[in-house]
């Protein structure tokens, strides 16, 4: 099984959410492990979020289970409250979280510390499917980002 080298992987900061949107995660830095792996069946990143920056915004996947192993530092998972919590689950180093495809539990990561957290985030199955975010006016499929009504977001979409 081949080692990866995590500093010959490149660092990014890209996405394809349409402004407003793109500005909560301008501070999360990520290197793609599966293309630098050969993997194709998987995706998979290891993200470093700076103090303040979003993993992304508030989403769910209807045709990918996604995956996060915390590596170092702390963030705040924040979800969809329920009748057994408030939304809000700290999370430090060793903690794992996942959610299955096609429940719609809109789900991110919010650095509210000050310093950097680390985590690998690891999805399966249709990287062309679509969800929605839960506390914005945007969907997306393998297309793009669009508005709930069906508008599109004049974006390309990065993942």
């Amino acid at each position: 099984m081949p080692k990866l080298d995590l500093d010959a992987i490149p660092s990014a900061n890209a996405t394809g959410y349409p402004a407003p949107f793109d500005q909560a995660v301008a501070g999360r830095w990520y290197k793609r492990l599966a293309p630098a792996s050969g993997l194709g069946e998987m995706g998979a990143s290891h993200v470093t979020l700076k103090p303040g920056a979003w993993s992304s915004q508030r989403h769910w996947h209807n045709d990918e289970d996604e995956l996060l192993i915390m590596l170092a530092g702390e963030a705040v998972l924040i979800e969809d409250a329920g009748e057994d919590h408030d939304g809000r689950t700290v999370l430090r180093a060793g903690d794992v979280c996942a959610w299955p495809k096609g429940v719609r539990r809109g789900h991110h990561l919010v650095n509210e510390s000050d310093a950097d957290c680390v985590f690998v985030a690891i999805s399966a199955g249709n990287r062309n499917g679509t969800g929605g975010y839960a506390d914005i006016d945007m969907t997306f499929t393998g297309e793009g980002y669009f508005r709930r009504d069906g508008t599109p977001y004049p974006t390309r979409r990065l993942r």
